[in-house]
């Protein structure tokens, strides 16, 4: 697999993660009073008869969480590190991008000579096959 693309599979990966602990978080959350002068909602859930080891295992969750986010950002950042540096700069840069496109429109030129030439000759194999074709029909005698 090419650098770009190891490098967008992590981008992706760091995305999961992030909407993964996002929703993790918004689900698994206690619920929190607001105000004590607000009254509690009849529809609120029961309290949890044993809260520490919730709490504990919720507690933890993020912490996990934000751990897989820091290696997934450092495994990227070992990815962006590895690409190879530009060398000589933008001019130089610019000048082989010239280069390429002037070889680029060479190439071209003769794949249009090529195409012609395959044209032509597809037209006299056409006309000779029209010719053997015409050759055979007179040579038959009829019934």
């Amino acid at each position: 697999m090419d650098a770009i693309s190891q490098l967008q599979e992590q981008v992706n990966k760091i995305a999961t993660i992030a909407f993964t602990t996002i929703g993790t978080l918004q689900r698994d959350a206690p619920p929190v009073r607001i105000s004590p002068n607000y009254p509690e909602s009849e529809s609120a859930p029961p309290p949890n008869p044993n809260p520490t080891d919730d709490a504990t295992d919720f507690a933890m969750q993020p912490k996990l969480m934000s751990a897989d986010l820091v290696k997934a950002a450092k495994q990227f950042d070992a990815l962006v590190s590895a690409l190879p540096l530009s060398e000589g700069g933008e001019e130089a840069q610019l000048k082989r991008i010239a280069d390429l496109e002037a070889e680029n429109s060479l190439v071209g030129q003769e794949l249009e000579k090529q195409l012609e030439a395959a044209e032509r000759e597809l037209d006299e194999v056409r006309e000779l096959f029209g010719q053997a074709a015409d050759h055979c029909l007179n040579l038959k005698k009829p019934e």
